[in-house]
């Protein structure tokens, strides 16, 4: 079932839209307090930041089942400044990958993906997992959440060495459905925030509303500074007992 889901990706990628953007950095962001989100990973090809992603325990990341390409990914823990050697973070080999079986690329529903590690985390000031929903609840309208990431802070700027965040607000479904058409559809299993928010290189990144991981960063528009279109996440609990599976 793994290989099939990677072939199938590998058939798709090339079909995505030029609309959208499914490496979506933080737009108009403010750098956080450094390692004040010890939740935060850096998901990294050839040891420069690709993706966004979070612990979920002490041996899994979760970020977007996009992110994934057939190279060898390593993580980055305890990391505020990606360029600061000094600062006490951690570079660790990602030893499984679990993209979701029902991933489709095209219309990027099911876009959740799992990384094991191949160490045991220990918490600490820098280093400690965020809590994800356990019953399969949908987040009200008009709920104030965050988005953190490394990503670009705008079209055609680069991508933050710092780790910056930004707020934004829970959008109608439906409403963000009809803004998006049917070129990526907005099913029950993601959920949609204002934007500008996310933008290049912070696809996998959390959606974080009440201190609990409630979303991924999916996609948005291909010009990120845009406000016409919302960021879309997926919605972590309409994916619970695939997690569990996983996860144990």
């Amino acid at each position: 079932m793994f290989l099939h889901s990677l072939l199938l990706l590998a058939a798709l990628l090339p079909n995505l839209s030029h609309s959208a953007s499914v490496k979506v950095g933080i737009v108009n962001g403010k750098e956080v307090i450094p390692h004040s989100r010890p939740y935060m990973v850096s998901v990294q090809i050839n040891e420069k930041h690709h993706c966004g992603g979070f612990l979920v325990s002490n041996q899994f990341v979760m970020t977007a089942a996009h992110c994934y390409k057939r190279m060898r990914f390593t993580v980055v823990v305890g990391a505020h400044d990606l360029t600061n050697n000094n600062e006490g973070s951690r570079r660790i080999e990602v030893q499984y990958y679990h993209l979701h079986p029902e991933f489709n690329a095209k219309t990027l529903n099911n876009d959740i993906m799992l990384l094991k590690l191949g160490v045991t985390l220990s918490r600490s000031s820098t280093v400690n997992w965020i809590s994800i929903p356990r019953e399969p609840e949908d987040i009200p309208v008009n709920t104030v959440c965050s988005v953190a990431g490394w990503g670009q802070t705008g079209s055609n700027r680069h991508q933050s060495d710092c780790l910056l965040e930004i707020h934004t607000v829970i959008m109608n479904r439906m409403m963000c459905s009809k803004l998006w058409n049917s070129t990526y559809p907005v099913t029950e299993g993601k959920v949609c925030a204002k934007s500008p928010a996310a933008c290049n290189g912070d696809s996998g990144s959390p959606l974080v509303c009440g201190g609990r991981a409630e979303g991924i960063v999916s996609f948005g528009e291909r010009i990120c500074d845009h406000k016409e279109k919302p960021n879309v996440y997926i919605r972590i609990s309409a994916f619970l007992p695939w997690i569990r599976s996983i996860i144990g």
